[in-house]
């Protein structure tokens, strides 16, 4: 899945404005303008459409935690900056929704990807961790759906 995919699903499920998506860009780099910001959620073969490079994806995703969540305590440690993965992206978007592993596997379900608990573990464990588990685009696709059903009901 590309970035620009990624945050069209999220904007629909989490029914975010063009306010609240430039916000969240504008968090990590400043200068940021709404067209530029839409640019980002239009479709590959769309005319003006720009791909949204990684380090600005996971901006937009750690300024969605912070919105969700709060900003971090004083004295927190700032989160590591790793190479974004579909594993970086699920636990960053549970991470900003509190999603716990029930409603992680629910979510799951719905979307047409049914898994175990240990299955689900497995996508959080760190990527040296023998038992770790690289997700794929069809799951993340899977979690976005159950995610849009679960936020959005009546649709």
């Amino acid at each position: 899945m590309t970035n620009n995919d990624i945050l069209r699903r999220l904007r629909y499920a989490l029914e975010l404005t063009d306010a609240q998506m430039v916000s969240f860009f504008a968090r990590h780099r400043q200068g940021l303008t709404e067209e530029e910001a839409r640019a980002f959620l239009g479709k590959e073969e769309e005319e003006g459409t720009t791909m949204c490079p990684n380090d600005l994806m996971g901006n937009f995703l750690d300024s969605l935690i912070i919105d969700k969540r709060g900003p971090p305590k004083a004295g927190a440690r700032p989160p590591e900056k790793a190479p974004l993965t579909n594993n970086s992206i699920l636990k960053k978007i549970r991470i900003a929704l509190n999603l716990h592993e029930g409603d992680m596997l629910a979510i799951l379900d719905a979307g047409g990807q049914p898994m175990s608990k240990g299955e689900l573990t497995a996508l959080f464990r760190k990527p040296g961790h023998k038992h770790h588990r690289v997700c794929g685009d069809q799951v993340l696709r899977a979690f976005l759906r159950g995610l849009t059903l679960r936020m959005r009901p009546s649709e």
